[in-house]
């Protein structure tokens, strides 16, 4: 096997085909993908506006859908994939996740915990005149 070969069961769906002629795998698999982003959009728009989930849980369904979402674009267009030959790409994904993760927590922690650091200032409002 050389090295710009693969193993069919390590591609992402579209890989197949960018070895050949057509772009990037070909147009039916960013059809389909568009297809399922599209049909993921539309269902997140039905669980807003349809009374067909449970109101409290719709943030939740939300984000499954959105995380979803997100899959189909790695999977569909990024052609990010576990195969060996996608290995960078998928650690260099796991790393900026790794590092939103930090920014959005650190700066929450650091939000709820700036209350602690600041002075009470209630106490020497109300002394004052």
């Amino acid at each position: 096997m050389s090295e710009r070969e693969s193993d069919p069961a390590d591609t992402a769906p579209g890989d197949e085909a960018a070895q050949g002629e057509e772009f990037a795998g070909g147009v039916s698999s960013y059809a389909v993908g568009l297809g399922i982003a599209a049909l993921l959009t539309v269902a997140a728009f039905a669980v807003l506006n349809l009374p067909l989930v449970w109101r409290p849980a719709i943030p939740m369904a939300l984000i499954v859908l959105a995380i979803a979402q997100m899959g189909v674009h790695l999977v569909f267009f990024l052609h990010v994939s576990s195969g060996p030959d996608n290995t960078n790409n998928a650690l260099a994904l796991a790393f900026g996740t790794l590092v939103v993760l930090l920014l959005i927590g650190g700066s929450v922690w650091i939000l709820g915990h700036l209350d602690h650091a600041m002075m009470p200032m209630g106490r020497q409002m109300h002394g004052f005149p």
